[in-house]
């Protein structure tokens, strides 16, 4: 089941994001850094401003009450190379590791595009870790291509995320 989040929802989701974003992302970055953007990004604090801001539709996918993913759009950036009038950004995608591969992910995708039309988007853009083939792979097979790169802040480290954009509905 894919439903929006609601302030109710901030601290589960705080601690499912930072989970799994160090599941993802911990193995290959110094843990200093992992915990600095960690702590800024993830906190319960930051999720509850993000669940009540009226530009940005977070939603999660939950599996018998488990929650196995989440997908937040905005309509508050546009990309660093413009695509489309009416950009909406896919600003974070995950689906935990045991869900993978059991449709949750093409489920949550739908959703995004069914939410960044309700944000008035044309267009669907996002920023991913070069060095995430799984992720990339999947962007691809949902229709994005890659338009640039951009710097993405770790903590200390400075990294390089590729910029992927695509017209909305045109996932496969």
């Amino acid at each position: 089941m894919i439903r929006r989040a609601g302030i109710e929802d901030a601290a589960r989701l705080a601690d499912f994001a930072r989970e799994i974003f160090d599941a993802t992302f911990g193995p290959w970055n110094d843990p200093l850094d992992m915990q600095a953007y960690m702590d800024e990004a993830f906190g319960e604090p930051q999720q509850a401003h993000e669940l009540v801001d009226p530009e940005i539709v977070t939603l999660l996918a939950e599996v018998d009450g488990h929650l196995a993913g989440y997908a937040q759009v905005s309509s508050r950036r546009v990309p660093p190379a413009p695509t489309s009038d009416r950009p909406v950004e896919l600003m974070r995608f995950y689906v935990g590791r045991r869900w993978q591969g059991r449709g949750v992910a093409k489920s949550l995708m739908e959703a995004v595009d069914a939410a960044a039309d309700a944000l008035g988007g044309t267009a669907l853009w996002l920023c991913v870790w070069g060095e995430n083939a799984r992720a990339t792979a999947f962007y691809r097979k949902c229709g994005f291509t890659e338009i640039g790169t951009t710097p993405f802040q770790l903590g200390s480290d400075t990294q390089t995320d590729l910029v992927m954009a695509r017209t909305l509905g045109a996932s496969t």
